[in-house]
């Protein structure tokens, strides 16, 4: 279920704005202030964060920023009074209005807002998340690799990969059931500064296969010898 943040200390408009994303299929967890905000954004898994602006200890603005330098792109969507918007929109250079948001935000609505205002724009955010979140999710059989998060999992166990591990199987997924060569992973993935030998790939091969493997799971990299390396089944 699609999970959003609602970050606002009117706890009637929070309830209000509740019970209409509820309504709308979305699960919702509510925060009253910044400091517990920035807690649930850190611990749960989020698809969008409708943030207000105005909060009685962090604004939405430092909470953005604070979001933002630890890498999450989760959407937000603030909520701003009318005297806040000239602050909210950058302009470029060449005056276009919807440059960007201040502190990285994705978009705004002003209060009073409509109900259905706002539910139209969380329905973009999370749609254009869903979007994005797929297209950085690589799948084979029961193994998959988050490129955002640089977190591979097979079925429900977490896998611990050094980087060039990572950029390996990265490597293997994007050709899947495709032999690549020794050749192939020494240009396109540890790079021409790689001192290493056929003997190197294969160890690499080695330590990887062993940590997809490590519970006994279905063998899936398979060397086709004198040739290269595939996942296949």
């Amino acid at each position: 279920m699609t999970h959003i943040l609602l970050v606002e200390d009117e706890v009637k408009l929070a309830r209000f704005i509740e019970l209409e994303l509820n309504y709308e299929g979305y699960q919702v967890s509510v925060a009253y202030d910044g400091l517990t905000a920035i807690i649930a954004a850190q611990n749960l898994h989020l698809d969008l964060v409708i943030l207000d602006w105005t909060l009685p200890d962090l604004s939405g603005i430092e909470i953005c920023r604070r979001l933002r330098s630890t890498g999450d792109r989760v959407p937000i969507i603030l909520l701003t009074i009318k005297d806040e918007v000239s602050d909210c929109v950058k302009l470029t250079a060449e005056g276009d209005r919807v440059a960007g948001l201040e502190a990285d935000a994705d978009d705004y609505v002003v209060k009073p807002f409509s109900i259905e205002e706002l539910l139209a724009k969380a329905h973009t955010q999370v749609r254009r998340n869903k979007a994005t979140q797929a297209a950085d999710i690589l799948e084979f059989e029961d193994l998959s690799l988050n490129r955002r998060t640089r977190e591979v999992h097979r079925g429900q166990r977490l896998i611990d990969l050094t980087a060039k591990e990572f950029d390996l199987l990265e490597y293997l997924l994007i050709n899947s059931r495709q032999v690549v060569t020794s050749d192939r992973i020494v240009k396109e993935v540890l790079g021409y500064d790689f001192m290493g030998d056929s003997n190197s790939i294969e160890a690499y091969i080695r330590y990887l296969r062993l940590k997809l493997e490590a519970n006994n799971e279905k063998p899936l990299l398979q060397t086709v010898r004198g040739v290269g390396y595939v996942l296949r089944d």
